[in-house]
């Protein structure tokens, strides 16, 4: 498959599972949408009912949003193959009840003999698919030992407790729907391609099947009980090795007994009064969301009206610099020393849009001059009475990863290694640029959009966010915010509403079918904007606090999934 028809099939393909699971507790309060409101004990939101209904078990069980969040994310591992995952990695950024704030790094890493030309041929050009498709596409995972860190660090219960739920849905399967059926079916051309894939996901699915997924539940169990030498020793890592050897693949043994999550400060800004905590290199999607921030915060988006042409015009220009700079100067911080200092500071992004005019189009648009110091995915967000707020980012990148399931051990592989500048100047599958900071060097992690958020107003919580969507998923981010501060919406209609998207590369608006009305859409056509159509943007999960802290969870309508509070 080629990049152009992955990069549709990823953005056209709605997917979920909308399923029920019984608890023991017989107090448990279930939700009859996607919209949890009025709650003070504890809230999460992800892509899948039963997921989030893990999560808030665990709670009601004396865990706290962190145990929770890691609970929520191994049980969609099991859920939700599109995006959860055991074999990708992702980003964590929290609030603690005792103050702290923090954020992990378990971002896939390059294998060891990987190297910078290594998707290219002997005439230096990439060779179709090789980043994207199949073994030789897949980082080294880090979701397991991520997770594992987050749940003993700041954690409260027993790693077996957690994962207890996991693995029982693994083990005893569980009854797929229509979405779910289509999704696999759709992509069982491809899963034949591979022996451990095509076990699992090769025949033909219909509504109501049981899904069991014994390798899957034998796997979990073992990092249940070893903890990550169930995942990167013994019996699962050599499994990994041999599927890597089976299919041309490079992750060693070695690289998998090497890979560590890292404990990153966060980043932070100042939006119009609100205090906002993301995360850091290597992904760039907080350092994106603070300078988009920054960019605004001078400007009344309200005066503007939401949806007129002047604020798309703003909007457009203000992510052209941006994702400009995203594809120069941001990559990992521990190869590449990142400007982080300019590229969140106010001053920066007054400069950066010092020749803005509304009704204009800039054309000349390129990274900006910095002095460089001496670049399928799923979301979760947590928050519990006790004041810990948890935002979680997990990809396998694309939808189903690279398409191969690790032979007896159940589990989907990422192929993460697109997300490298595989070449200067050319896009991933996303259509984002990247440039020498994110170039391909053994142990490195390539970067990522992932935005994980956390608010605080005068030292209160306030909102807990995130979302997928690959480049996307900044923006969409981003304007869920703006519209919940600048325009007074209320989290469900900030979430729902229309989207517009820019990354400077390819030069063209991308806009939500039926987001911009016919007049804005001359308007913006005759400043000189090309306008392109898309039907999909990032499916955010969010948690708002009213001064009382009482919470309300909602689940983008873009996706299926659940907020569940109790």
């Amino acid at each position: 498959m080629t990049k152009g028809k992955r990069y549709f099939k990823y953005f056209f393909t709605v997917l979920i599972v909308i399923l029920s699971l019984n608890f023991t507790d017989s107090g448990y309060k279930k939700q009859s949408s996607n919209f949890a409101s009025g709650f003070m004990s504890g809230v999460v939101v992800s892509a899948n009912e039963i997921a989030s209904e893990v999560g808030v078990d665990i709670m009601k069980r004396g865990g706290n949003a962190v145990d929770a969040i890691v609970g929520t994310a191994f049980a969609l591992a099991v859920v939700y193959p599109q995006a959860g995952n055991i074999g990708g990695g992702g980003f964590m950024v929290a609030k603690l009840s005792d103050g702290r704030e923090v954020s992990v790094d378990f971002r896939e890493t390059a294998p060891s003999t990987a190297y910078r030309d290594m998707y290219l041929d002997s005439n230096g050009n990439v060779i179709p698919d090789l980043s994207t498709d199949g073994h030789l596409a897949s980082g080294v995972p880090g979701s397991v030992d991520g997770l594992l860190h987050i749940l003993e660090k700041y954690g409260t219960m027993k790693r077996a407790d957690v994962m207890s739920y996991a693995v029982n849905l693994a083990e005893n399967g569980f009854s797929i729907n229509a979405e779910l059926a289509s999704a696999l079916n759709s992509y069982g051309g491809e899963f034949g391609n591979y022996a451990g894939s095509k076990e699992i996901f090769g025949r033909k699915f219909s509504e109501g099947d049981l899904l069991v997924q014994k390798d899957l539940a034998n796997t979990l169990r073992l990092i249940s009980e070893k903890g990550r030498d169930g995942f990167y020793a013994g019996e699962t890592a050599d499994r990994i090795v041999v599927e890597m050897k089976r299919g041309g693949g490079i992750i060693s043994n070695e690289d998998l007994a090497n890979y560590r999550c890292v404990d990153r400060n966060p980043i932070k800004g100042k939006y119009k009064g609100y205090d906002v905590i993301t995360m850091g290199s290597p992904s760039s999607g907080g350092m994106c969301l603070i300078y988009l921030l920054n960019i605004l915060d001078s400007y009344d988006l309200k005066f503007l009206g939401f949806g007129s042409s002047r604020y798309i015009n703003l909007l457009a220009e203000a992510m052209k610099v941006v994702y400009a700079d995203r594809s120069e100067y941001m990559g990992d911080p521990d190869f590449y020393k990142v400007p982080l200092k300019d590229l969140i500071s106010k001053e920066y992004a007054a400069e950066r849009m010092r020749n803005f005019e509304f009704g204009k189009t800039r054309r000349e648009i390129t990274p900006g001059k910095i002095n460089r110091e001496s670049s399928q995915t799923t979301h979760i967000s947590a928050a519990d009475s006790k004041g810990n707020l948890v935002s979680l980012t997990t990809t396998l990148n694309d939808i189903f990863g690279s398409r191969v399931v690790v032979q007896g051990a159940g589990f989907l592989l990422n192929n993460e290694m697109d997300d490298f500048s595989v070449k200067p100047g050319e896009p991933n599958i996303f259509g984002l640029i990247g440039n020498e900071a994110n170039a391909i060097a053994p142990g490195k992690r390539m970067l990522s959009s992932m935005t994980p958020v956390v608010m605080m107003k005068d030292g209160k919580p306030f909102l807990v966010i995130g979302s997928p969507g690959g480049g996307k998923i900044i923006t969409s981010v981003l304007q869920s915010i703006i519209n919940i501060i600048d325009f007074g919406m209320p989290l469900n209609e900030a979430i729902d509403a229309p989207r517009i998207h820019h990354q400077w590369l390819p030069d063209y608006i991308q806009a939500e079918r039926n987001s911009l009305s016919e007049g804005v859409i001359d308007e913006l056509k005759t400043i000189g904007y090309e306008i392109k159509t898309v039907n999909s943007f990032g499916r955010v999960e969010g948690i708002i606090f009213d001064t009382d802290g009482v919470m309300t969870g909602y689940s983008d309508r873009r996706g299926s999934g659940k907020a569940v509070s109790f």
